[in-house]
């Protein structure tokens, strides 16, 4: 059995020193030892703090391949909306052996940024005419061909897509990969599970696109038909617009009329939620669910940003996500999430409870993880016994303050320097990135690029 020694480490009931970490060969953490004796050829020194691996909730891989060619505009009135446009080129040129190669690469990248699973909320479902593949889980598949070649754990997120709009207006030429209706979604649901089923880091959602692309009469009937304790991730309250069309077209907010029409709970992700008011900021944290925030994509998007100090004063739980995989890096994510509510208030130091005090580096990274590992249905986001050994170890030669101790450790991590502070990473108790140096990074870069030139030709 494994063992490794931190000279400091997070762990449920804080920080502490000298932390032996037990693991079985399967990955799992056996034990957790702080205070521990240095004994035996076995134990491994770390050579850094300790965390426990982050979770990204919400990605769309093939999106990777766009990163900076939407930062053009085109139009006086540019937005989400002129954005999608280039989306839906991008969307419409990648082929399978494209995805591979844009996802392994991706996912190598979200390793060494410290990012051990990701959830996968995919949509290219067809091919470029809208036929489905002999195996209708064909594109999906290939996230987990590659999640499992790059050793990241993943959380498949097939999404339904059925319709254009509030209106029920049919799927537009370009949406055309995307459609999905409930019969094609339980065949790739029953595809990826017979792929993955020799895969312990593997899990199979839902994702309902939105209330624009499903009805909700559709979320609440395929909610209700699966197991009570299926992943559901579902984008709501992104853009003003969509408030608007949805209040429109059923005299409702997309967030009011999702927790009165859906059986919202505890393993759901309401991905943005942007725009919401004080009653659906109660409704969503008394619910249980996980505010999947994307602060990198919802600023280049211009979406909004979200009222965290105001969610988290009702007790509400949040992940982070890389979405569109722009700039791949928690440690900025969890940044500009703190930075947008001081460009909002005026004020600083927000990501708290109203009357909360302390670091805010310690309580966005504690909230994330754990939030991150309910959205995935992972066993993950703390190091403690019986969950998977997904393992940070940072590098004291990166952070601003070497000597940082404690909280300040994560206060540095996140608000001082540009360079990703991660030396190591474990997932399932394999060593997937050392000293910054993923074994797969040279060929999926080569293979990556190969990719990105072929969908440009």
């Amino acid at each position: 059995m494994p063992s490794l020694l931190a000279p400091t480490a997070l762990l449920p009931s804080g920080w502490a020193r000298d932390v032996r970490i037990d693991i079985t060969e399967d990955g799992t953490i056996a034990a957790v030892t702080p205070g521990a004796e240095i004994a035996g050829d076995r134990v491994e020194r770390l050579g850094g703090p300790v965390l426990p691996g982050m979770a990204n909730v919400h990605s769309h891989a093939f999106q990777r391949a766009m990163a900076g060619l939407a930062e053009k505009r085109r139009d006086p009135a540019d937005s989400f909306w002129t954005w999608r446009e280039t989306m839906y080129r991008a969307a419409h040129a990648v082929g399978p052996d494209d995805l591979s190669a844009i996802s392994s690469h991706l996912f190598i990248e979200m390793l060494k940024a410290g990012y051990t699973s990701v959830g996968e909320f995919h949509y290219l479902h067809n091919d470029p005419n809208g036929a489905s593949y002999e195996d209708p889980a064909e594109m999906s598949v290939r996230l987990v061909h590659a999640a499992a070649e790059t050793g990241i754990g993943l959380t498949v997120l097939p999404v339904l897509y059925m319709r254009a709009g509030f209106d029920d207006a049919a799927l537009e030429p370009a949406q055309r990969r995307f459609a999905a209706d409930e019969e094609r979604l339980i065949r790739i649901l029953e595809s990826l599970r017979w792929h993955g089923r020799d895969s312990s880091s593997l899990r199979v959602g839902i994702a309902p696109h939105s209330l624009r692309a499903v009805s909700v009469d559709v979320v609440r009937h395929i909610a209700t038909a699966l197991p009570e304790e299926t992943t559901i991730h579902i984008h709501v309250a992104e853009q003003e617009r969509e408030v608007e069309d949805c209040l429109a077209a059923t005299g409702a907010r997309p967030v009011e009329l999702l927790m009165a029409e859906a059986p919202v709970g505890p393993s759901w992700c309401l991905i943005h939620a942007t725009h919401v008011v004080p009653d659906e900021i109660a409704d969503i944290a008394a619910s249980g669910a996980v505010a999947g925030l994307c602060p990198i994509t919802e600023a280049n998007l211009g979406d909004g940003v979200f009222p965290l100090s105001e969610f988290l004063t009702s007790g509400g739980r949040f992940g982070i996500g890389s979405d569109s995989n722009v700039t791949l890096s928690p440690w900025e994510e969890l940044r500009l999430l703190e930075y947008g509510q001081r460009l909002v208030h005026g004020r600083r130091c927000l990501s708290l409870p109203d009357d909360g005090v302390g670091s805010i580096g310690g309580s966005l990274f504690r909230a994330a993880v754990a939030g991150g590992a309910a959205a995935l249905g992972q066993p993950v986001g703390v190091i403690a016994e019986g969950f998977r050994a997904d393992l940070l170890v940072l590098d004291p030669a990166k952070l601003a303050q070497p000597d940082a101790e404690e909280d300040d450790i994560l206060d540095t991590a996140i608000f001082a320097g540009a360079a990703l502070p991660v030396r190591d990473v474990m997932v399932g108790g394999i060593w997937r990135v050392r000293g910054g140096f993923h074994p797969g990074e040279e060929a999926a870069r080569t293979a990556f690029t190969a990719a990105l030139r072929r969908i440009a030709a």
